[in-house]
């Protein structure tokens, strides 16, 4: 029974941080709805069915839904130019704001808790990979890399963190590759051939890797916090190409969807306790976790679908930029086509989820 409670908890405490960050998707959204003077007619917390009204603030309607993974602000006339003082019937610039507050929200939420956690810890150096031990006899002894250098590229790859180092590495045993280093503030370039079959417990360079870091205050971080978010679209950008170059493997690169996130949430909520003592009790690890959740939010709603924020920006751009708006049951077709692939999208990948758990170890 208590196995039963604790597994419900945790579930629960989930959802409850999921649910925080989509509502600061949504907040993002009414936020700029209500500056431009547009009614917002509901505000719901979850997805339909509604299972009840929780109260009514002036015109809005705030309501609780059965589906827990989500919420939604639907502003009056959001989909008709015909309602006048309507979202639709809004100037173009308006709207693309409107669309954009959400993703903003998101994006602002992840770079102040980037920042929280790089004040309390450190701000990781990307791009750089720090050497922390060289093994005797090693193929990078050999190479002349020593401890405390910094590996920048690979084969004239730049480099953004260990676990791109490694899968380079191990891409390339057998086969001499060239490693650019910087050592006291200077860069030079060594050759070496990752081991096929190294010894155990040893890796294929004979190297093991650090995150190179700095210690910030939280003014100083954000900076550091803005470029992780940066990274992080850089990286949902390239994703694609580094898996057609064999950089990454498939598993990796995995879409994840509740289930999924409820289990990567779950073993870094384990770390923290277990870090307990050493961070004074703040929980790094679940900080830094949401706040990579929060700027993928912010980062895949802009991306260029149909039904996602990026992809209803599209159809305003023409307007915006041409003074030519696409008809609107050209716009609302392919948003419910959009739609409705993402729920199967979904329904897959938590399937997926659920008989193919993603490995932590």
């Amino acid at each position: 029974m208590e196995t039963l409670l604790n597994t419900l908890a945790r579930i629960l405490e989930f959802i409850l941080a999921l649910g925080v960050l989509i509502f600061l998707h949504e907040l993002g959204h009414f936020a700029f709805t209500k500056l431009f003077k547009i009614e917002v007619e509901e505000f719901g917390f979850g997805l339909p069915p509604r299972i009840v009204r929780l109260f009514k603030f002036r015109e809005t309607e705030f309501t609780l839904n059965w589906i827990p993974f989500g919420a939604f602000v639907r502003p009056k006339g959001e989909n008709d130019p015909s309602i006048p003082g309507g979202m639709a019937a809004a100037r173009p610039w308006k709207r693309l704001l409107i669309l954009f507050g959400g993703p903003l929200f998101n994006l602002a939420t992840a770079l102040i808790l980037f920042s929280t956690v790089f004040s309390f810890s450190a701000a990781p150096l990307r791009g750089l990979v720090s050497i922390a031990e060289v093994v005797p006899g090693s193929p990078a002894e050999s190479a002349g890399i020593q401890v405390n250098d910094f590996i920048v590229a690979v084969e004239g790859t730049r480099i953004s963190d260990t676990a791109q180092l490694a899968n380079i590495i191990n891409a390339n045993r057998g086969r001499e590759i060239s490693l650019t280093l910087r050592r006291n503030n200077v860069e030079t370039t060594v050759r070496a051939t990752p081991r096929e079959n190294p010894p155990e417990g040893q890796g294929a360079l004979g190297i093991v890797m650090g995150a190179a870091a700095v210690k910030v205050t939280w003014l100083q971080a954000i900076p550091y916090a803005g470029y992780e978010i940066f990274y992080q679209a850089k990286s949902l950008v390239s994703l694609p190409f580094m898996l057609l170059r064999g950089e990454i493997p498939a598993e990796q690169a995995r879409l994840v969807g509740p289930v999924g996130m409820e289990n990567l949430f779950n073993a870094v909520r384990t770390e923290d306790r277990a870090a307990e003592a050493a961070t004074g009790g703040l929980p790094l690890l679940t900080l830094n976790f949401l706040a990579v959740i929060s700027a993928a939010l912010g980062l895949t709603n802009l991306l260029p679908f149909p039904a996602l924020d990026g992809g209803r920006i599209l159809f305003v751009l023409p307007e915006l930029l041409f003074r030519k708006r696409i008809p609107p049951r050209y716009e609302n077709m392919v948003n419910l086509i959009g739609f409705a692939t993402l729920i199967v999208l979904m329904i897959v990948i938590t399937a997926q989820d659920i008989f193919n758990p993603i490995q932590l170890r």
